[in-house]
C-alpha cells in the first residue's frame, strides 16, 4: 500500500505553501520526493522546484503565476485562504474564485489520472440549505463573471468565510463531474479548527470557548499535518475512485453532532446568538 502515496517523481503545484495547511502540505510532499511547485503572497522558506509570488485577489496576477509553469502536472493542490475579518469581496476572490481560476488555468497541464484538493472547512457544513444559490454562482464561466455576481449579490453572502466554503464545496462536487471526462479528479476537505496562524484571526471572531466546543469528540485542534495529510490521500493513486467529494477531517464532530453525540449545550453557550462559525 505505501507506493500508492508514493509522490517520488511526481510534479505538482501548491497553491498557499507558505504557511499553515499549505505550508504543511508542501513539506510532507518534498519529503515524499514530489517536485513542488509553489504560489503564495509571502516567499515559502522550503526547497521548491520554483515558488511564484501570486496575489490571488487578481486574476491577472494568477495568470502570470500559471504562465511561468511548464510541462505536465501530476497534482494541484489549493490551500490558500483569507479569514473572515478581511473584506468580504477580497474573501470570496481568494477562498473560492481564486480556486477556481487556478484549477482550470493549471487543468491543461494536468495529465490523465491526476488530481486536484482544495481545503474547504467545516464552516460549510450548511451547503445544502443555500443549494440554489451557490448552484448559480457555480454557473459563472470565469472569474470576472462569478466576481460580478459577487459584486451583484453581496445581500446574500450572508458570512463571507463560511459563504465562501459552502460555495466552494458546491463548486468542487458540480465541477468534478466534468474535469473526471478529461481524467481529472476533483475533492476537498473540510478541516475542523486548525492550529494555523490563521487562528488568532478566528479567536477575533468567535470566543475561545466556542472554537474549543466545536473539536468534540476529540477534544482538541488539528495540527496542519493532520490535514495535509487527508489532501496528499485525496491527490493520491490510492483514492483513485474518489470524485465530487467533499471530506470531513474534524476529529468527528458533524458526525457527532448529526448522531446526537455531543453536548450542544457548550456551543449554544459559546454562539452567544451568533449563528455562524469560521472553523478552518
Amino acid at each position: 500500500m505505501a507506493e500508492l502515496v508514493d509522490y517520488k517523481g511526481k510534479r505538482v503545484v501548491v497553491s498557499g505553501c507558505f504557511s499553515g495547511m499549505g505550508e504543511a502540505t508542501a513539506r510532507i510532499l518534498l519529503d515524499l520526493g514530489a517536485e513542488v511547485h509553489g504560489f503564495d503572497y509571502k516567499d515559502c522558506a522550503l526547497p521548491l522546484a520554483s515558488f511564484t509570488r501570486v496575489d490571488l485577489r487578481d486574476e491577472a496576477s494568477i495568470d502570470a503565476a500559471v504562465g511561468g509553469l511548464s510541462g505536465q502536472f501530476d497534482a494541484l493542490f489549493n490551500c490558500a485562504g483569507l479569514p473572515g475579518n478581511m473584506p468580504l469581496l477580497d474573501v470570496m476572490k481568494v477562498n473560492y474564485l481564486a480556486v477556481r481560476k487556478v484549477t482550470s488555468a493549471i487543468a491543461p497541464m494536468l495529465k490523465e489520472g491526476s488530481a486536484v484538493a482544495s481545503i474547504s472547512s467545516t464552516a460549510g457544513n450548511a451547503w445544502m440549505t443555500r443549494l440554489a444559490t451557490h448552484l448559480e454562482l457555480a454557473a459563472t464561466p470565469d472569474f470576472a463573471s462569478g466576481f460580478r455576481w459577487c459584486e451583484d449579490n453581496i445581500d446574500k453572502i450572508f458570512e463571507r468565510y463560511t459563504f465562501g466554503k459552502e460555495a466552494l464545496i458546491v463548486w468542487t462536487m458540480k465541477e468534478a463531474a466534468h474535469l473526471i471526462k478529461r481524467g481529472i479528479r476533483l475533492n476537498c476537505i473540510l478541516p475542523g479548527p486548525t492550529q494555523t496562524p490563521m487562528m488568532p484571526e478566528f479567536e477575533k471572531q468567535a470566543p475561545k470557548s466556542l472554537l474549543e466546543a466545536t473539536t468534540q469528540p476529540i477534544n482538541r485542534f488539528a495540527t496542519p499535518e493532520e490535514q495535509a495529510r487527508p489532501l496528499i490521500f485525496l491527490n493520491s493513486p490510492a483514492a483513485s475512485y474518489v470524485n465530487g467529494v467533499a471530506l470531513q477531517v474534524d476529529g468527528g464532530f458533524t458526525g457527532g453532532a448529526v448522531t446526537g453525540q455531543l453536548d450542544m449545550s457548550l456551543i449554544a453557550a459559546g454562539m452567544g446568538g451568533e449563528t455562524e462559525l469560521s472553523t478552518a
